[in-house]
């Protein structure tokens, strides 16, 4: 197995949840940060409120003691968050990932059938952004956060949940958290199983596999189903066949470089996100290979110009509006002081192109 560097990588911890009010972060006021500071509290407040009328020192004492405090104006006890701002934070981690578009489709359109409306973030795949962005949020005030999570939990996702500011995770959970966060997913094993078998029955016994960053549930999550359920297929599951990417097309391609150049390359290879498979089909191309003639490729999550592909693509489909419907219904459900379940939605596989119309018996 070969492993593409990635941004972010980071060992998982298990994030602790503060459950007595002696774990609970202590609520940092205003006269603490004068104090620090060394001014007076209407000082401390005008910097803090961006009033002009402050000096260059003063602004710059009191934004250091805000920031040594951890200060957050808008994110007090619960009690403060009873008038709400009618806002919910959306943090997704590549806006550039078709699915991830879909899904932020299906949030907005049930945030605003209830009164909501979305400020959306743009994680780029990288923890510091994410950070950036959640504490930003904290800072706004806004009723509650859906977030598909990057990393390991910690840094400004502690901060979030230790704040009780309501959260749900969607398509992504973090190590640790458990219950804790109801969290909207899917089950990759229907599609994913029903691909490999259809993959089978088609003559492939070499299957590679561009895997997502192990760094993320969805990532850890679809290897090991890969392993598993090639395994149970009776098909041989080889090191050299799988590749380790990062979601972005960059590593598909070069997966494509890896995989086809081993002894005995596969003769189908299954990507585990669609930029990644943007990434896969292009370097293919510029091989003067075909997808669905000169090797099979699968891809997880069905992308509409997946379909307009000469073939089309094979696809391992699951709703992703779906999931951005639940999670804005979970996320109300938090807000109202209500504890919903999670929800793991199905995933399917949608034969496409010649490899779905016949199994040829082709020996590769």
């Amino acid at each position: 197995m070969e492993s593409i560097p990635l941004q972010d990588s980071r060992p998982h911890e298990e994030v602790k949840m503060p459950t007595t009010p002696s774990e609970r972060r202590h609520a940092v006021t205003i006269e603490e940060v004068a104090a620090r500071a060394g001014v007076s509290k209407a000082t401390a407040s005008r910097v803090l409120s961006g009033h002009p009328a402050t000096s260059e020192q003063s602004r710059a004492r009191v934004t250091a003691a805000a920031r040594e405090l951890d200060f957050q104006p808008n994110a007090q006890a619960r009690s403060l968050r009873s008038a709400r701002t009618g806002t919910m934070g959306v943090l997704i981690p590549d806006v550039r990932n078709m699915f991830f578009a879909e899904l932020v489709h299906g949030v907005e359109q049930e945030a605003l059938a209830r009164g909501y409306v979305n400020v959306l973030g743009n994680a780029d795949e990288s923890v510091s952004q994410q950070d950036a962005f959640l504490e930003a949020l904290m800072r706004q005030r806004v009723d509650g956060v859906i977030i598909a999570p990057i990393g390991d939990g910690s840094g400004a996702i502690t901060r979030l949940l230790s704040r009780r500011i309501p959260v749900v995770f969607v398509d992504r959970v973090l190590p640790g958290v458990g219950g804790a966060v109801p969290a909207i997913t899917t089950d990759s094993a229907q599609g994913l199983g029903e691909a490999i078998a259809h993959l089978r029955a088609h003559g492939h016994r070499r299957i590679g596999f561009i895997a997502g960053p192990q760094a993320t549930s969805t990532g850890r999550e679809r290897l090991e189903l890969f392993r598993r359920l090639m395994a149970e297929n009776a098909l041989p599951l080889r090191e050299d066949h799988i590749v380790i990417g990062d979601f972005q097309p960059a590593s598909g391609a070069r997966g494509i470089d890896i995989l086809l150049g081993t002894a005995e390359a596969p003769t189908a290879i299954i990507t585990a996100d669609s930029p990644m498979t943007a990434g896969a089909v292009s370097r293919l191309h510029e091989r003067g290979m075909r997808p669905g003639h000169d090797i099979d490729l699968v891809a997880f999550d069905d992308i509409d110009w997946f379909a307009l592909l000469d073939p089309p693509l094979s696809v391992i489909a699951h709703s992703a509006p779906e999931m951005g419907r639940r999670a804005v219904q979970a996320l109300c459900d938090v807000i109202e002081g209500r504890t919903p379940d999670s929800h793991v939605l199905p995933s399917t596989f949608i034969a496409r192109g010649p490899l779905a119309e016949a199994p040829t018996g082709k020996a590769h």
